[in-house]
């Protein structure tokens, strides 16, 4: 099926009965988030909101990997001292929204008025661990490598991560995620409420909930969907412009660099005091 926006085929989707299968289709980079994937990624989100015949969406990754995160070549253009890199800059704001276009390959999935279901295996890391919080209901191998990878890179989850993190576990897990970047396996993520459900073949398994789902009143399940996110995502917009603020105080600020510099060059982080978000400094 052709995506309005989508010139490549980064993104793929078909739909058949109701159900829209939506594959990130970069295998070779395990799906990893360059410019290109990010503007298929949200053109996809918002066109399957455009289709009535849609009653729920799954959502995917071609070959090993759900999504690996931000692309290598971005974290390099940022050890070399680049601005221009990165989420942070990955499209700007337009009319009407609350994101960017980084945020919005995440919170699209929130916006489309059916429900989303992530299907999870091999890695879902940074950016990619933030698209799958994004949806409505994650089923996850539990072999899968997960991550709110950002801190490891000297960065933040900017990509809306902050609140839908804070929304599925406990605030002192959330905390120790993002603070340790630690890598968690989807039966450590299931267990602290990360993965809804865990499956052998996450994909099968998607599909066949997604089947049931599109079996309900349409109606009965988008004005469900609809009244719970008027709940849930309550202050979304002032936690995204602060996601903003954050991420481009960090973006090329030394202790960032330093961060990307010692994980290619192997060796241990050196980092100094700079001042940055300490009480009175912002």
């Amino acid at each position: 099926m052709n995506i309005p926006g989508v010139t490549s085929e980064r993104v793929v989707m078909t739909v058949v009965d109701g159900v829209a299968d939506i594959r990130m289709n970069r295998p070779d980079k395990r799906n990893a988030l360059d410019n290109e994937m990010f503007t298929s990624l949200a053109a996809a989100g918002d066109y399957v909101k455009t289709l009535d015949d849609v009653r729920v969406v799954v959502l995917s990754g071609e070959g090993a990997s759900f999504c690996a995160g931000l692309d290598f070549g971005s974290f390099q253009a940022m050890a070399g001292g680049s601005t221009n890199s990165g989420s942070m800059n990955a499209g700007s704001m337009e009319n009407g929204r609350i994101t960017h276009l980084a945020q919005q390959v995440c919170w699209v999935w929130q916006e489309v008025p059916v429900p989303v279901i992530a299907a999870v295996h091999g890695h879902a890391l940074g950016g990619g661990m933030q698209i799958a919080l994004g949806t409505d209901i994650r089923i996850v191998h539990p072999d899968t490598q997960l991550s709110v990878r950002e801190v490891h890179w000297g960065l933040i989850p900017d990509m809306t991560g902050t609140l839908m993190l804070s929304r599925l576990v406990r605030p002192d897990v959330a905390k120790e995620l993002v603070f340790t970047a630690k890598v968690i396996s989807g039966k450590e993520g299931h267990d602290i409420g990360l993965a809804s459900h865990l499956s052998s073949d996450p994909h099968a398994d998607a599909m066949t909930l997604a089947r049931e789902i599109a079996s309900k009143s349409p109606d009965a399940v988008r004005g469900a969907k609809q009244l719970m996110n008027r709940l849930l995502n309550d202050g979304a917009a002032g936690q995204f412009a602060a996601e903003r603020e954050t991420i481009h105080q960090l973006i090329g600020s030394p202790n960032q660099v330093e961060a990307v510099m010692s994980h290619f060059e192997k060796r241990p982080a050196a980092f100094t005091s700079t001042g940055l978000f300490r009480t009175g400094s912002r």
